[in-house]
């Protein structure tokens, strides 16, 4: 590699230029540039070397360092930009790199630097050992993964400079590596002060890449993903890790909660970072629309309610796509902290990866951790609707153009066969023939997906309110059980209010009168007693019977 060296005198005495660093670095510039009368990344390298000599001073440079090159780019007109990396004292300077710009005749033009700061500190044998800022740099990578149990974790330090985070100092750079439960690649690097052993910085150092991906459902939606190697994975590490998996239509043997086996979730993986088709052609794309609906739902309750994560504690679950044999269904497993969707049969449903759909399953995940809501009787209903109402709101979130916001649940993936438009209808739950628009005593002996109508009802009349209207282009009209009219307070207000009488007032038995208390306590706290919101919370719960 290109090297200059700087003399005690405090001049730069050029090393001399790397015949393969030439040759590596015009194979991956322009291989005309020098055929179209433009200098070549070896003149470029050369031209540097002269104006390090010359403004090594102004650089900051002194005799204990040396600088390497790392890039080389030449413009079409001929200006030159020469990217160097900085070492002390054989050690790497982070923060010490710097660009050097050059005018067509290799005239010096300035230098973009990382850090001015002067690196000037003594690097005799640090206070802290190697082997100690291994295990910390270890520990800090458990701690990240949040105690998932890792398997072949190995670290290796190695001393640098620290030029980033203020006066330059002594610090160990360590990579800790190892692989999660399902053999993937989880990778930190941490940043720990030489002298004192404090934690100055840590990162992720598995690549994250910014993809996207054509989905069944939702159209061309942007993904965050892992670049491992030359391969992308189907992994955000934005949010908490949680990845796709292919189920290979396997199912699990489970018997009485105990699973003897589950089925596999491979890790979706692609050569170019561009996922799936947008068709059931390619196994991608229903991966896309699961990705993308954990992604939504995540930023809804971070952005929304401040919850990091589904358990609150960063971690992110994951997905299996796939399952089964035209399998008719969906669903959350607490004991994977995993989403599952079948392919659907192609004649009632089609792939169940709809964004409420994700947004209905994640929730039911939130409610394990939170109010727990028994799924049986009166409670079993709050369950149920509780994902149906908070899988809405992550569907107005997400404000996709491809699958706006509505208060149909699963309409995307209904097909001819089902008899219907949508699995619920939130205005008016009996349009589904079952679900009951109203409380009365034998509700609770209903199935908990239709004992939910009633306060899905009162969800959608303290959003909207009652009485007929077009929304998004989606004609509703919803009733009332006294006769009253509803005003609504918009959505986001509706979103709020549940969720934190989820999360603060409800317990495991919370019935209807419990709801209606809970979300007034909720109205309370963030709104006022008294207030409008308050009041259209009481409202909203007597035109469905709850009083």
């Amino acid at each position: 590699m290109s090297r200059t060296r700087h003399t005690p005198g405090g001049r730069l005495a050029t090393a001399g230029i790397a015949a393969t660093t030439a040759t590596l670095l015009a194979a991956v510039l322009s291989p005309a540039a020098h055929a179209e009368g433009r200098p070549s990344p070896a003149t470029a390298i050369r031209n540097a070397a002269a104006a390090l000599l010359d403004h090594a001073t102004s650089l900051g440079l002194t005799s204990a360092e040396s600088t390497t090159v790392r890039d080389v780019i030449v413009d079409k007109d001929g200006t030159q930009h020469v990217r160097y990396d900085r070492t002390y004292d054989r050690l790497p300077v982070l923060g010490g790199d710097f660009v050097v710009h050059l005018s067509p005749d290799g005239a010096y033009r300035g230098v973009n630097r990382a850090t001015r700061s002067t690196v000037s500190l003594p690097t005799t044998t640090p206070k802290l050992s190697a082997p100690k800022a291994a295990d910390l740099a270890v520990n800090a990578l458990r701690a990240a993964n949040l105690g998932e149990t890792l398997k072949s974790v190995k670290a290796k330090p190695e001393l640098v400079v620290d030029a980033l985070h203020g006066a330059p100092r002594l610090a160990w750079r360590t990579n800790a590596a190892g692989l999660d439960s399902l053999g993937n690649p989880v990778a930190r690097t941490v940043l720990t002060d030489a002298l004192t052993g404090a934690q100055i910085d840590a990162w992720d150092s598995i690549e994250t890449a910014t993809g996207d991906g054509k989905s069944l459902y939702s159209g061309t939606v942007a993904l965050e993903t892992t670049q491992s190697g030359s391969t992308y994975q189907l992994k955000d590490p934005t949010r908490g890790n949680t990845y796709t998996g292919d189920a290979a239509n396997k199912t699990d043997l489970c018997f009485l909660s105990i699973c003897f086996q589950r089925a596999p979730a491979t890790l979706f993986t692609d050569a170019d970072n561009h996922w799936g088709t947008g068709t059931t052609a390619d196994r991608a794309s229903a991966a896309v629309d699961a990705q993308y609906g954990t992604n939504e739902t995540w930023d809804y309750y971070k952005n929304v309610h401040g919850r990091n994560g589904i358990a609150g504690d960063g971690k992110g679950s994951y997905n299996r796509v796939h399952y089964g044999s035209n399998y008719n269904n969906a669903f959350w497993d607490d004991s994977c902290f995993c989403m599952t969707y079948g392919d659907g049969d192609g004649t009632t449903f089609g792939p169940l990866v709809a964004l409420d759909v994700a947004g209905h399953e994640m929730t039911h995940g939130v409610t394990s951790k939170t109010a727990a809501l028994t799924y049986s009787g009166e409670s079993g209903g709050l369950n149920e609707a509780t994902s149906d109402i908070l899988g809405t709101m992550v569907e107005w979130y997400a404000n996709s153009s491809s699958d706006p916001g509505d208060y149909l649940i699963g309409e995307k993936i209904v097909r001819s066969g089902f008899g219907g438009t949508a699995l619920r209808y939130m205005d008016k739950p009996s349009r589904d023939g079952t679900s009951a628009d109203y409380w009365s005593s034998s509700v609770g002996n209903l199935d908990v997906h239709y004992s939910s109508g009633v306060a899905n009802h009162f969800a959608y009349l303290l959003a909207e309110g009652s009485g007929a209207k077009t929304i998004n282009g989606v004609a509703y009209d919803s009733p009332t059980y006294n006769g009253s009219t509803v005003t609504g307070i918009g959505r986001d207000k509706v979103g709020k209010i549940w969720y934190r009488a989820l999360t603060v007032y409800m317990t495991s038995s919370t019935n209807y009168a419990g709801a209606r208390t809970a979300t007034l306590n909720a109205a309370k706290d963030l709104y006022g007693s008294g207030s409008a919101e308050y009041n259209a919370v009481a409202a909203a719960w007597s035109a469905v019977n709850v009083n």
